[in-house]
């Protein structure tokens, strides 16, 4: 029998697009790369340098994230979201993947946006 290990809720946007991040949103900001998105959390690259995030850590990170039209345009939707950071894993030695869990999620579902239209 085949077993789905994926325990998601929801499908996750995968993209690359730039998102940037600091524990304290008035300091100056670190740039990572986006990996996927969903409602809750983030998941994005960054350098595996002093201003790294680390498990448990408060960050505000600030993203953007196509938004798609009906006609399969899009526009970038611009957020800032707080929250804490709950993995990170080391990708190679300059680089590591983190997770944030979002203290308030996103107002819609950023991978599922083109099934809920064709509904």
């Amino acid at each position: 029998m085949d077993r789905n290990n994926d325990r998601r809720a929801e499908r996750r946007l995968r993209y690359c697009w730039p998102i940037w991040f600091a524990e304290d949103f008035g300091a100056v900001l670190s740039q990572g790369q986006m990996v996927d998105l969903s409602s809750g959390a983030a998941g994005f690259t960054c350098y595996a340098d002093e201003h790294c995030p680390h498990l448990g850590q408060r960050i505000t990170a600030r993203f953007s994230f196509p938004q798609y039209g009906p006609d399969n345009s899009f526009e970038m939707a611009d957020f800032t979201r707080s929250g804490h950071v709950c993995r990170v894993d080391q990708v190679n030695g300059h680089l590591r993947r983190i997770a944030i869990q979002f203290a308030e999620p996103l107002p819609l579902r950023p991978g599922e946006q083109l099934a809920e239209e064709n509904q």
